[in-house]
């Protein structure tokens, strides 16, 4: 059912409408009891999710008794950033969520329906996790909380990657990242429909439906002209249909369509939210139908300290590198411990240019040359890019240098999706 639908690109809705449009909802909901809520963590800050989990604690009051941040595989939220995206929540409320130990499996969807969505890819079975705690009776509404924008595993984040992914087991996230890897994420970034967004609707809708989950989705653009966020669309509901609107909208607002390819490109990653390849690689993924072939990107990356933000991940990572597929998918048939961490691998195919196009990336003090250039990446130093290429004095977009260098810039690679129409096959 859809409880409330509105967006469109024009739009910019306040504050004031959206606690409105909760208070409308949930008044139509009635009384409840027992309420949690499941809002992305800190690399979702531009979601809204943070507002809007802090006005469904003042609607609701001490019957919100619980809120887990959608972790996935991300390292757990620190008391500070806590504060500063969720406001005057309160603190004991918030969960941590455990995504090797702390799920349980609701239900398989069968191998033979995998390998029908993904054309023969891949053929397993594919478990249905969700953190345990989403199973106590109690809870008479789970509210999941997050923003629909562009994605390289599934084709478009939120909905029903907030509950199987964002407080999912660890074997329900690498079969379906690399689900996704193998099926090709040029297939499926911008898509609403994608084999693991089949694969999840076959659970929500044989295993999770008797849970009391309605989807908080939200849509999001940066204004061109002062650079802020701004809400394009709300919607609110517990099937496919409020996922779908706000997927239709997110593809209008957050999809860049550019007039010709890019040679080079030059992606900041801000300190504040990325500080791993785990979460910066979005400079990769969101940009790479977007690049020429033999094309330069160059990735600005003052706070990165780490590969993954898991422990084994980051070991895998540094293991195996990022070195395309066929030697990706060789080393995941050769060895045990890719087999066990499938997401790894899948992060690995998503990572790699192919060989089509270099990319250069450009630590702090975090990350020494020789980590860089140990996984396949090229390196410069942060201070000898930026000199060439001052943020500051960038826009986004094309930009032509003072010498003459023509560039394309991304100040948040986690914000759009970036094509040529000859690379985007709808």
């Amino acid at each position: 059912m859809l409880y409330y639908s509105r967006g469109s690109k024009n739009d910019v809705i306040g504050a004031e409408e959206v606690r409105e449009a909760l208070k409308q909802v949930f008044d139509a909901m009635g009384p409840k009891k027992r309420v949690m809520a499941i809002p992305p963590d800190f690399t979702r800050f531009n979601s809204y999710a943070g507002p809007i989990t802090e006005m469904v604690y003042d609607y609701f009051g001490p019957a919100l008794t619980d809120v887990m941040p959608a972790l996935g595989t991300h390292s757990p939220m620190t008391p500070e950033q806590i504060k500063i995206m969720f406001g005057h929540t309160p603190s004991e409320l918030f969960r941590v969520h455990d995504w090797r130990n702390d799920v349980v499996t609701v239900g398989t969807v069968p191998a033979s329906y995998v390998r029908e969505v993904s054309e023969g890819r891949v053929s397993y079975d594919w478990p249905a996790q969700v953190n345990k705690l989403l199973l106590d009776p109690s809870f008479d509404l789970i509210l999941s909380i997050g923003q629909v924008v562009p994605h390289e595993v599934i084709g478009m984040a939120n909905y029903t990657k907030n509950i199987f992914v964002g407080v999912g087991g660890s074997a329900g996230i690498n079969k379906s990242h690399y689900l996704g890897a193998t099926y090709g994420m040029e297939r499926i970034m911008g898509r609403a429909k994608s084999p693991v967004r089949d694969v999840m609707e076959y659970a929500r809708t044989h295993f999770v439906k008797v849970l009391p989950i309605v989807y908080v989705q939200t849509v999001l653009a940066k204004n061109a002209d002062t650079g802020k966020m701004e809400l394009k669309g709300l919607f609110i509901g517990d099937d496919f249909e409020c996922f779908q609107k706000a997927a239709a909208l997110s593809l209008e607002t957050n999809f860049i369509m550019v007039e010709k390819p890019i040679r080079k490109c030059v992606v900041y990653l801000d300190p504040e939210e990325f500080k791993s390849t785990w979460l910066g690689n979005k400079a990769v993924y969101r940009t790479r139908m977007a690049l020429a072939d033999g094309a330069e990107l160059i990735i600005l990356a003052p706070a990165l300290k780490e590969f993954g933000e898991d422990k084994t991940i980051d070991a895998l990572i540094r293991k195996y590198g990022y070195k395309g597929t066929p030697h990706t998918l060789k080393c995941t048939e050769e060895n045990a411990d890719l087999q066990e961490n499938l997401g790894a691998s899948a992060h690995l195919i998503h990572g790699s240019s192919e060989g089509r196009f270099s990319i250069t990336y450009c630590p702090g003090p975090g990350m020494t040359r020789e980590e860089i250039e140990g996984v396949g990446f090229g390196y410069c130093s942060y201070e000898e890019m930026v000199a060439r290429y001052p943020v500051d004095s960038l826009k986004d977009g094309w930009n032509t240098m003072p010498d003459g260098e023509e560039i394309y810039y991304i100040s948040n690679p986690a914000l759009g999706l970036w094509a040529h129409p000859d690379r985007f096959k709808d």
